[in-house]
């Protein structure tokens, strides 16, 4: 055990303030369009990584790089990136076509007073095959816009649906680097943290069904507007989704995705046999700040440990919450806190993770619902922050299509996360632990 020193905790500290501090400035005082996410959150990272280093000056150079090497090296560290950079291969390779595919083939047989209903179900699948909230809500709020254009539901809710169903899907995702950080950072099996999650969305996601059918079914609504759907394209999703669903290797399971993808891609001429390594080149890439963020901060706790600075953290948790299901709720808010002062789920958790690795030794939480806590309330936290990117993603593409709604607007709509709030708060106070 390390002497408690809560001065160590000040890079974390010099993060949260330049971020966060960088982030209202550009949003909110100069008013650039996305503020939060022109803030090169790496660079901000490099900064913090410079203030740790410069602490504790009883351990030279060397010793902060070994104890840096050490941290970064550790096992669910390196996993966490390989499997980062295949799932960019991944996406990269079967594109997001098929999202498309998937809402207008549901909508082309489901009457249009079922249309939001329908826009949260299909939002939920492909975040959940796709294992990105921003890249569904992407896809489908310009198909919600034109629902809402064409079928009389206000476009508030429409989108609100979207949003709730890319953020259910998102947090069950084999995929998603939300999942992929809490089950590496907690050492716990996907299929585990799956079934373990499942036990609260699932809930969640059937009350805000039934409440949004009670806010729109029966509504006086004319047909909404269909386009082209290519269902072959959805086979390398629902590979992934299975195979992940039964337990196999996440690695052999993304490699099955790479290949059933890159064949049925250039069967259905999607793409051309030159383009395809480009395309996973390019998965790839939008993978890089999400991987260079798990290694500096990696680097950065390893620091934060050395010098006792979680411990010190540990200390406090431990005054403020008592017993085990005060410890969960700790670990929720610990990582909402978190969410909430950079503006990314990811981020959150793995900043989160060795400080809810500790509190899950100190009050026998086993790893599964640590993980579990953790991607479940950044999940909640993420789903309803106007300044997310969930929520500015969402907003830009309806204005791009001449529908203005504001973030305070879609907020109140947001069923899913609100319902998954309850939902949790079920699973930490009245739920028994159950041991491995």
């Amino acid at each position: 055990m390390k002497k408690a020193n809560y001065k160590a905790l000040l890079p974390i500290g010099v993060f949260l303030v330049l971020y966060l501090g960088l982030g209202i400035l550009f949003e909110y005082v100069l008013e650039v369009s996305m503020g939060f996410y022109n803030i090169p959150i790496v660079v901000i990272f490099m900064i913090a990584l410079g203030v740790a280093c410069v602490q504790n000056r009883a351990l030279s150079l060397d010793k902060k790089l070994e104890v840096m090497a050490k941290g970064v090296g550790d096992k669910n560290i390196i996993t966490m990136v390989l499997i980062f950079i295949l799932a960019g291969m991944f996406v990269g390779v079967v594109g997001r076509s098929s999202a498309e595919s998937v809402a207008y083939f549901v909508l082309s047989f489901i009457p249009a007073q079922f249309s939001v209903l329908v826009l949260f179900v299909v939002s939920a699948f492909v975040s959940l095959a796709m294992g990105t909230s921003v890249g569904t809500i992407t896809l489908l709020v310009p198909i919600a816009v034109a629902i809402a254009q064409s079928s009389g539901f206000g476009a508030p809710v429409c989108i609100g649906s979207v949003v709730g169903g890319a953020m259910f899907g998102d947090n069950l995702s084999f995929i998603s680097d939300t999942t992929i950080a809490a089950c590496n950072g907690q050492g716990c099996a996907m299929k585990d943290k799956f079934r373990e999650n499942f036990g609260i969305a699932l809930p969640a996601a059937l009350a805000s069904l039934v409440v949004i059918a009670l806010l729109t079914v029966g509504a006086d609504v004319g047909e909404p507007v269909l386009g082209d759907y290519n269902l072959v394209r959805i086979i390398p999703y629902l590979l992934v989704l299975l195979g992940g669903i039964a337990g196999i290797n996440v690695f052999l399971v993304l490699m099955i995705g790479i290949v059933s993808g890159s064949m049925i891609m250039l069967a259905t001429g999607a793409t051309e046999a030159t383009a395809l390594l480009a395309s996973m080149g390019s998965g790839v890439s939008g993978m890089f700040e999400t991987s260079m963020v798990a290694v500096l901060v990696s680097a950065i706790c390893a620091l934060i440990a050395e010098y006792g600075g979680f411990e010190a953290l540990l200390q406090l948790i431990k005054k403020l919450f008592k017993g085990q299901k005060g410890g969960k709720l700790g670990m929720g808010l610990l990582v909402g806190a978190m969410d909430i002062a950079t503006a990314n789920n990811t981020v959150a958790i793995v900043m989160a993770n060795p400080i809810a690795k500790e509190m899950s030794q100190t009050y026998d939480i086993s790893p599964r619902k640590a993980a579990s806590i953790l991607d479940t309330f950044s999940c909640i936290f993420q789903g309803i922050l106007p300044y997310g990117a969930q929520m500015l993603v969402a907003v830009s593409a309806a204005a791009e299509l001449g529908c203005m709604v504001s973030a305070f607007e879609v907020i109140p709509n947001l069923i899913y996360p609100f319902m998954l709030l309850l939902s949790s708060l079920v699973f930490v106070f009245i739920l028994p632990e159950k041991k491995n």
